[in-house]
Parts: C-alpha cells; sequence; structure tokens
C-alpha cells in the first residue's frame, strides 16, 4: 500500500494526543504525590527494602539515608566503603557493594586482571564491614562474534575469570551477584546496547557452569520486563539463583506508580512467597518534584 502524505489535521489531531496523553501522565503523578503522606513508614516489612543511592543524586548519601531509615528501610547501596560508616550511624547497611562496573567484565580476558582487583577489593571491604553481596557483570560483547558463538564464548571466558576471585568470595562468606541488564534501550544510561547477560538464562547456565553458592544472580525487575517480561514466571523458576532484586518502573526507569506497565505489589507478594530474604533495591529515577514522597510511594508499593 502506497504511503498517503498527512493531512494537517491528522498532524494537529496526533499532537493533541500526545500532549493529552502527557498531561494525563502529569496528572497522575501529582495526584500520587499530593496524596502523600510523610508519616508512612514501612510496617508489614515481608520485603526487606533498600534504595540505590545513584538515582537520587545530588541528594547526599546522608539525607538519603536519613531519609531511607524514617521510612524503616535497612539499606542505601552501591555506595562506595567511604560512606559506609554515614549509613552505619543511620541503622543501616548497604546491601550490595560496586564493583568493575558493566562495561569491562569477566567475558573479556583482557579484563579479567582490571575485575580481579577491583572484586577483590570491594570482597575485603564487603567482608568487613558486613555488606553480603558485591556486584559483577558479564561485560559488553565487544569484538566476540554475534549469536550462540559469541554468547559460548562469553560464557566460557567468564566462568573462567570469576574463578580468581570465587575462592576468597567462599572464604569471607561474600556472595557475587551478576546482574542482567537490558540491551535494547539507549536512553540516558536506562539501557546497556551491547551487553552480552541480556537474560536470566544466560546468568543462569554461568552459576550452572561455576558451581558455587557464592556466584548468583542480581534480578533486575525493569531489565527483565523489557528484556523477556514474565516476570513472576522467571522469579519463580530461578528463585534458587537470585541474590538480590533491583526494581524500576517501565517505560522510563521512574516512579512504581500508575504510569508504567508493572504491578509491583502483585510482584512482591510473589518475591515473598518463594521465600526469598534478601533485598529489594529501589533503583528508579524520580521525577515527581519532591524526591523523597516519591520513595515513599514506591516503598508502600513494595511493603506487602
Amino acid at each position: 500500500m502506497r504511503d498517503r502524505p498527512l493531512s494537517r489535521r491528522t498532524v494537529l489531531a496526533g499532537m493533541t494526543a500526545v500532549g493529552s496523553t502527557v498531561a494525563l501522565a502529569a496528572a497522575q503523578a501529582a495526584a500520587a504525590e499530593s496524596g502523600d503522606d510523610p508519616s508512612w513508614k514501612i510496617t508489614r516489612g515481608r520485603i526487606q527494602q533498600s534504595v540505590v543511592h545513584w538515582c537520587f543524586k545530588p541528594m547526599s548519601v546522608a539525607d538519603l539515608a536519613r531519609h531511607a531509615a524514617a521510612l524503616g528501610m535497612k539499606s542505601v547501596e552501591l555506595v562506595p566503603p567511604a560512606d559506609w560508616p554515614t549509613l552505619k550511624q543511620h541503622g543501616l547497611t548497604c546491601a550490595i557493594a560496586s564493583s568493575h562496573g558493566f562495561v569491562r567484565g569477566w567475558n573479556d580476558p583482557a579484563n579479567w586482571d582490571f575485575c580481579t582487583e577491583k572484586i577483590t577489593a570491594a570482597i575485603e571491604a564487603a567482608a568487613e564491614f558486613g555488606c553480603p553481596t558485591v556486584i559483577t557483570f558479564s561485560g559488553m560483547r565487544g569484538s566476540l562474534p554475534a549469536g550462540a558463538e559469541g554468547d559460548q564464548i562469553g560464557k566460557r571466558n567468564f566462568v573462567e575469570g570469576i574463578k580468581r576471585v570465587l575462592p576468597l568470595a567462599e572464604k569471607k562468606r561474600v556472595t557475587l551477584a551478576l546482574e542482567m541488564l537490558n540491551s535494547r534501550v539507549d536512553v540516558e544510561m536506562k539501557g546497556h546496547p551491547g551487553y552480552q547477560c541480556d537474560s536470566i538464562e544466560w546468568a543462569a547456565e554461568v552459576c550452572d557452569r561455576v558451581g558455587s553458592d557464592r556466584l548468583k544472580i542480581l534480578f533486575d525487575i525493569y531489565h527483565v520486563q523489557i528484556m523477556q517480561g514474565d516476570v513472576i514466571v522467571r522469579l519463580k523458576k530461578f528463585k534458587d539463583y537470585i541474590a538480590h532484586i533491583h526494581t524500576a518502573g517501565n517505560p522510563g526507569r521512574n516512579e512504581l506508580d500508575d504510569t508504567q506497565e508493572i504491578h509491583y505489589p502483585g510482584i512482591m507478594r510473589a518475591i515473598a512467597d518463594i521465600g526469598y530474604t534478601g533485598f529489594v533495591g529501589q533503583e528508579f529515577i524520580p521525577t515527581w518534584k519532591d524526591p523523597v514522597a516519591a520513595l515513599r510511594h514506591a516503598a508502600r508499593q513494595c511493603d506487602v
């Protein structure tokens, strides 16, 4: 069928529809924010909640820790060891520690020395402080062949590389959590095009090959929804592999409100029902005028 030129009326109608959608989303967010109860805090506690600091910058670690503690959260995560004493002052821990970043990972032997240095330091610091988990990544596909061949090479390299640090993790009783990231979206660091571990199955196969309880998966609900969907099905299927969980609304990686497609109360009930006792980290980027109200709303959605 031949494309027909768009009429002025059609274009204006489309612009009006887009404007209405944006206005509706803004109105919904404002309504949710205006209904906020500043005195609310976590009461049920079936889900151990944490919050990721980078999403709330430029808020300081100290300020975020204060707000998190007031909400009844137990952690501010992915902050450097220098900030951990601040967390402790507020009765918080760091649920998961940073390490080598997602670009240079174990799937490329050229990165092994770099990853070994970063993760060794993170394990030592985590063990001393009482942080249970250290994040790790596959790395980017880079020059690996496309498709199944590249996947197998990347998996072999990952398994051989991470064996450099697993004995220390086992000795210190610190779990390494391999994060699955989406490789589709590329907007303001909300996606990671070229990232190799972009399915839960990829991560689970690596864990099986390694065969250590000290290598598990960081199950990021936002990334799983983008790449695969069936979040609750995968939570149940891979429950024994999960060391840590992250949240965010999709699309946009923003609040866990009714402008996005993931039903977090249902997912959190499923997480509790599978017997998961680890941390769930709020890793959304707030757009509300009051980011603390946004965090409180997210915590409420997850306190099932």
